[in-house]
């Protein structure tokens, strides 16, 4: 059976997160609706990540078999003139049998949004954590650099995840300016639930200087997550892309 491969992006502020759930709307459920309505089957899709409620995606991977006609390079526009505009299809292509956006993936990138002033907060509060806080920028740049690495990151880690290990490997955490907007990238090959949003949250207190940026080692070597920042709020978070051995998206 023929297996597609999507990139999509989506506005999450409407949706109870990426996986299907029973009584909640989510992006796996809405997709999965208008495949059967745009081809008749019972489809399944996976996603290389399960974003959290308000969370969004600008370059979240799915995969699904199927037997309809349609060309892999056309699905994309078929199924968006279906979709809701808050969910969009960036492209779609054939894929090998075996390809899971999730386990074949090397690597996934975060950005996390900071909008930093008391104006205008009416349009970004869904779509960045709204702070006006004084912030200690390079400090911020400091403890950034202590997250790289390869490290047990169970002080940032939430309960209720499932991942077996707590460790991962940071291949990039940055802070960015641009205006009145702070940027988090953060690139890594796997990440543990609500990771991000606790490195944002310990980030910020090491910003407003409640938490030395050279803490930040010593924190990960503790692995207790009492010593961590709070968790940042879930729409500031966006899945930039997925990598995988022989490309990137």
């Amino acid at each position: 059976m023929p297996r597609i491969k999507m990139i999509i992006e989506y506005d999450g502020s409407n949706y109870h997160g990426f996986q299907r759930q029973d009584n909640a709307h989510t992006i796996q459920a809405e997709i999965e609706k208008q495949l059967r309505e745009l081809s008749g089957e019972v489809v399944t899709i996976c996603g290389a990540g399960r974003t959290d409620a308000r969370v969004h995606a600008r370059g979240q991977v799915i995969a699904f078999n199927t037997n309809a006609s349609i060309p892999p390079e056309r699905w994309a526009l078929a199924l968006n003139s279906f979709l809701p505009e808050d969910i969009r299809v960036l492209s779609s292509s054939a894929a090998e049998p075996n390809f899971h956006p999730q386990f074949n993936s090397i690597s996934k990138r975060y950005a996390y949004y900071l909008y930093r002033q008391k104006s205008g907060t009416a349009f970004y509060r869904r779509y960045a954590l709204c702070n006006s806080d004084q912030l200690d920028i390079s400090a911020i740049d400091q403890a950034c650099k202590s997250i790289i690495g390869r490290h047990n990151f169970q002080a940032f880690c939430a309960s209720g995840g499932s991942s077996k290990t707590h460790e991962r490997t940071v291949f990039n955490c940055a802070i960015r300016e641009y205006g009145s907007i702070l940027r988090l990238d953060v690139e890594a090959n796997g990440f543990l639930y609500n990771m991000v949003r606790i490195i944002m949250g310990t980030l910020l207190e090491v910003g407003r200087r409640r938490i030395p940026a050279d803490e930040i080692p010593d924190i990960l070597k503790s692995r207790d997550r009492t010593r961590s920042g709070p968790t940042a709020p879930p729409q500031g978070l966006y899945l930039m892309g997925v990598e995988y051995p022989d490309e990137k998206l």
